[in-house]
């Protein structure tokens, strides 16, 4: 039997798959953070079945014992929204499992992570998603000065309550999406510039949020020379110029195709 991660929906009950229904009927147990949260949504969908409560508190204790179980009763693992793991408990069972020599089964589906990156309309092809940001001290530091210099599309959680101060600790004009209450009826997404989004959101917000951040963009602007030469170290190194102008690009912040066209020139 393997064990089955079922990501439910992250707000409108209707992001469920197929899939995932068939799989939380068919379970003998269903391994969840809140039995409540998720009974409203077994009951919503006339689903019958057992509930574990299984979060943070108690998994390292049920993470051995779940797996055990797994090795012949069908199991579902799910959070109370979105995907398990993701800022989520689940860690210590899958790791379990695989020691116990348990398969582990993964069915796509909602995440917030990966619903505000793609309505952010910043670039997807290098991503890096933080979870919480750190509340203080150094790590928040070298976090805010890393999406300043690094040319990736930083995804994190943040909450109301410290919103604000995450988006006026941000250069004035690091482009941003603010999306709050993703696929609920108050869904909100707010695209502009930190200043920006700190004063729309000045009055106070509530609701669950997740902050896209483009990184690198407040950065001195590169050399265009110095990052065609970059190109051409990664051609030499054995990569295609089309794969070395776009690593080189990526790293910089630069458009692929002008740094790709003044490549093959010379």
């Amino acid at each position: 039997m393997p064990l089955q991660i079922v990501p439910t929906p992250i707000g409108n009950l209707e992001d469920i798959t197929l899939r995932a229904l068939r799989v939380l009927r068919e379970a003998d147990l269903v391994a969840c953070e809140d039995t409540r949260r998720t009974g409203r949504l077994l009951v919503h969908y006339d689903i019958k079945n057992k509930l574990v409560a299984y979060h943070e508190h108690n998994e390292e204790r049920l993470a051995s014992e779940l797996a055990e179980r797994a090795k012949t009763e069908r199991i579902a693992l799910v959070t109370d929204a979105g995907t398990p793991l993701v800022s989520d408990p689940g860690y210590r069972l899958i790791q379990a499992c695989i020691e116990a020599g348990v398969r582990v089964e993964s069915l796509p589906g909602p995440s917030s992570l990966t619903t505000a990156l793609v309505a952010s309309g910043f670039p997807a092809d290098t991503v890096v998603f933080l979870g919480f940001a750190p509340r203080k001290g150094r790590e928040r530091t070298e976090l805010l000065d890393r999406m300043n210099r690094e040319s990736s599309t930083f995804v994190l959680f943040e909450s109301p309550h410290r919103l604000a101060k995450t988006l006026t600790e941000l250069p004035e004009e690091t482009p941003v999406a603010v999306c709050r209450e993703l696929t609920k009826l108050h869904e909100e997404i707010f695209r502009g510039t930190g200043a920006e989004a700190a004063e729309h959101f000045s009055a106070g917000v509530k609701g669950e949020i997740v902050l896209v951040v483009r990184g690198g963009t407040a950065t001195i602007e590169p050399n265009f020379e110095a990052v065609v030469e970059r190109a051409r170290g990664y051609v030499v190194e054995g990569e295609s110029p089309s794969k070395a102008a776009a690593r080189a690009a990526r790293e910089s912040g630069m458009k692929k195709g002008d740094v790709y066209a003044r490549l093959v020139q010379s």
